[in-house]
């Protein structure tokens, strides 16, 4: 690859991708652009801005954007129409985070004349393959770099003496080893790593910085209304809300109750194996809600087919196929499937754990009047079940009349 002539780098202002915007300049010597997105991770950016200056970058060159509503609306909430969930049990709170991230920064190279674009995700983690897949979906002649698997500042030690060689400036809790990495956003909290490697060994409380432990959330459970239509969240207890404003609002509800803790030893895309410990409360309330006004509007055949098709759709997401066909055909489906999901659904939130425990909705294919068990006045023939009986055991009968012959 020949050298860049200006870049465009994810930088969130740490000491990682502070090290990674020097040596960019000191190894190719090229123009920086910086992009730093607020997704919700809870953290000040004013930070990042000042770094980036003080490393050499021009002000217009520093680009500091607010995405957490084009974040929740477009990425978010499509993927929670389809209740994805990475091996059964993670809500994808960083992959869904990426495909975004990366379209901004081709965005930006596009706008600024940039030639490439870099990250500060590892050699050995999903987020190099999402980062660059998105950026070569979107611009297949970009060039990517990334300098964990080029550079030869393979340890904490080595980052530090680049940085103090360089005039980077390190916070004092930075020299020695952090205990374990975070990643965030609007969606979760992620933490991996140091003291969380043995997957044997349970999380420490600090690890958990999102939500209360649920053994000392409030002792009387709280209820709330969550509004739908179409399959998206619009309003809380009656009150509309913005994508990123209803997901916030989530977010305190399940933090107060101790919702959302997941520890998961999950699959990488890249062949190992890792144990993350998760937090996403406005999450899983979000999903046990979206469940709950699915299961009186949607009927079996439809809800039953996305829910198979339900694990692809997440491992895409997970590996980094946000824009791919095979994604985007996936969603079609899904968007089609939601058409009626269109209603309330009542949550229970106590001691860690949210329960639907009512629903109602305009588009509702329940029918008390066919499930009562008194009298339903003739909305269905008992009589009917037993022809159907017999048609649906007919080749199980002559399975088991085969079987009888042959075995004598």
């Amino acid at each position: 690859m020949s050298a860049p002539k200006k870049v465009v780098l994810a930088y969130s202002g740490g000491l990682d991708t502070s090290i990674i915007l020097k040596w960019l300049q000191t190894e190719y010597g090229c123009e920086v652009v910086t992009f730093t997105a607020d997704l919700g991770q809870g953290e000040e950016l004013d930070p990042a801005r000042k770094k980036a200056e003080l490393l050499g970058i021009k002000p217009e060159n520093i680009y500091i954007e607010d995405i957490r509503e084009e974040f929740v609306r477009d990425f978010v909430f499509p993927m929670f129409r389809a209740n994805a969930q990475y091996e059964g049990l993670y809500l994808l709170g960083t992959s869904i985070a990426r495909p975004l991230i990366s379209k901004r920064l081709i965005e930006i190279a596009e706008e600024t004349g940039a030639d490439a674009v870099a990250h500060g995700a590892t050699g050995k983690g999903n987020d190099q393959v999402r980062f660059e897949l998105a950026a070569y979906a979107m611009n297949p002649d970009i060039k990517v770099i990334a300098p964990w698997r080029e550079w030869d500042l393979t340890s904490r030690t080595r980052l530090l003496e680049f940085a103090e060689q360089n005039q980077i400036p390190v916070a004092k809790d930075k020299r020695g080893e952090a205990p374990f990495s975070v990643d965030a956003n609007l969606l979760h909290t992620s933490s991996e790593g140091k003291v969380l490697e043995d997957p044997a060994v349970q999380a420490p409380d600090y690890v958990f910085q999102r939500t209360v432990h649920p053994e000392d959330a409030p002792d009387t459970p709280e209820y709330i209304e969550i509004g739908f239509e179409k399959g998206d969240p619009v309003s809380i207890n009656g009150a509309a809300m913005s994508p990123a404003t209803l997901l916030t609002e989530l977010n305190d509800y399940g933090r107060k109750h101790g919702i959302g803790r997941l520890d998961l030893v999950e699959g990488r895309f890249v062949g190992m194996k890792s144990r993350g410990i998760y937090e996403t409360p406005g999450g899983t309330i979000l999903l046990e809600a979206h469940r709950g006004i699915e299961s009186i509007t949607m009927d079996r055949g439809a809800m039953h087919l996305k829910d198979q098709l339900m694990p692809q759709y997440a491992e895409l997401i997970y590996n980094g196929f946000w824009y791919s066909p095979e994604r985007e055909m996936l969603q079609a489906a899904i968007d089609l499937s939601q058409k009626h999901v269109t209603g309330t659904v009542r949550v229970k939130l106590y001691k860690g754990l949210a329960s639907t425990v009512g629903r109602w909705s305009d588009h509702s294919l329940y029918s008390e009047e066919h499930v009562t068990f008194e009298d339903d006045a003739g909305a269905y023939d008992q009589k009917d079940a037993a022809g159907f009986i017999q048609l649906q055991a007919l080749r199980l009968k002559l399975i088991a009349m085969r079987n009888k012959r042959v075995s004598k």
